[in-house]
């Protein structure tokens, strides 16, 4: 089965939002002693665009 890809429109702003978001996320997992492969990904992802 193939699996469904979606796309998303944003804006300057948003992403910046997304961004500070997801990485006040990261920070929370490290304080807590968890992994943040997940996180990394997506901060990669949106910052590529």
């Amino acid at each position: 089965m193939k699996k469904l890809k979606y796309y998303l429109t944003v804006s300057t702003e948003e992403t910046r939002v997304i961004l500070r978001s997801l990485i006040e996320l990261k920070n929370k997992l490290i304080r807590e002693g968890r992994y943040t492969d997940c996180v990394d990904e997506l901060i990669i992802k949106i910052s590529k665009v």
